[in-house]
């Protein structure tokens, strides 16, 4: 067993030791670091809402009104009303009968996927996907099939095979709606046709979908018409909504099946009640007038730099680490915060520059950066 000295040093030389760099403060557009002023194009803050004073004026009302802290899992002492109006209220943006909220994205897509599938059953999940989605995919102990990315003939393939075999099974589709590192879309209009022809059900991860597409900002799915039709969506509330903690919203069936078989809610010390009292003002914020003038102005400031992308994850593909991580300091020294993102969070030889966009960038952020690229 080699000591975690010689693994770290396998990582330097491979390009892909990671290290934390703190900030000299808040996080926004702009932040401070190691003394520097940058522009910062790495969060997921895709509406500006990490900064938003009345989503600030809501968390300290729900300070106010529910407290800091839970104390215990929801199944104990920890579920306040703050939770479930923050669930009702999901889902009934997401047009489902019912919603559960979790910690965090890792922690809802590891309890829910080996909640709704075993060893009997099989998931068929795009070579893509998140690696929460992955993780709790393999710890589901169900047979894993990954089909290559968006590859619907693939998939048809995969789903017809299981059925010839196995004609009453549970089968689980797990993908994403927007890809967290190259920002383009999933078929999802086809998925769902494939999902009914063969009797399937879909996961469909919204994290980079909510409050960027859709009329009110609920998603692909939304966006589509199609909310309906989706088994189970999830989507985290530390992205658009500019906090944390995550949700899947179903029929209320399965969510009663979750809270009874979910670990990672179970086993878990509920969030904290004034958060949730403050993602519910976040997914009202997303919903409204300002919501849809805020995503307006994100589309605006995607088509500054890229004016064929729906979305505001913008990656510029490089190939070696070394060259991605040496882009990635130039762009820094030029005053931009551009991570490198490598294996393996992408392929081997597909590290990158990910450019995340935000409707709080002003025009002379963009543009220098335009330049800069």
């Amino acid at each position: 067993m080699h000591e975690p000295e010689h693994e770290l040093e396998v990582l330097r030389e491979a390009g892909l030791f990671r290290n934390l760099r703190p900030l000299d403060g808040p996080t926004g557009v702009r932040l401070h670091r190691e003394g520097r002023s940058l522009w910062n194009f790495a969060s997921n803050d895709y509406l500006g809402l990490a900064e938003h004073p009345a989503i600030r004026a809501a968390f300290h009302e729900g300070l106010e009104r529910w407290g800091h802290g839970a104390a215990a899992s929801r199944l104990i002492t920890g579920s306040l009303p703050s939770h479930s109006i923050l669930e009702e209220s999901l889902a009934l943006a997401k047009g489902q009968g019912a919603a559960l909220s979790f910690s965090s994205g890792f922690a809802a897509a590891v309890g829910i996927i080996p909640a709704l599938v075993g060893k009997n059953d099989h998931v068929l999940l795009d070579k893509l996907a998140h690696a929460s989605l992955i993780d709790g995919a393999r710890l589901s102990g169900a047979t894993l099939r990954v089909f290559p990315h968006n590859d619907l003939e693939k998939l048809a393939r995969l789903l017809s095979g299981i059925r010839s075999k196995d004609p009453h099974g549970r089968i689980l589709i797990v993908t994403e709606s927007v890809f967290s590192m190259d920002g383009d879309l999933c078929p999802l209009a086809e998925i769902l046709e494939l999902k009914d022809h063969w009797g399937a059900h879909l996961f469909l991860d919204e994290a980079h979908g909510l409050g960027v597409l859709g009329p009110r900002g609920m998603g692909w799915a939304e966006e589509l018409g199609v909310q309906d039709r989706v088994d189970f969506q999830m989507g985290t509330l530390g992205k658009s909504a500019g906090l944390a903690g995550a949700y899947l919203v179903c029929r209320p069936i399965w969510r009663d099946w979750l809270i009874n078989r979910a670990r990672s809610f179970i086993y878990s010390t509920a969030p904290p009640p004034a958060l949730a009292h403050a993602a519910t003002a976040a997914l009202e914020l997303i919903r409204s007038a300002e919501g849809a003038q805020l995503r307006q102005r994100l589309q605006d400031n995607i088509r500054r730099i890229s004016p064929t992308s729906r979305t505001p994850i913008l990656p510029r593909i490089i190939g070696e680490n070394a060259a991605a991580l040496a882009t990635s300091a130039a762009l820094e020294d030029a005053g931009f915060l551009v991570p490198a993102i490598r294996y393996p969070t992408v392929p081997r030889g597909t590290a990158r520059l990910r450019i995340s966009l935000s409707a709080a960038h002003p025009a002379e952020a963009l543009e220098a950066l335009a330049a800069a690229l």
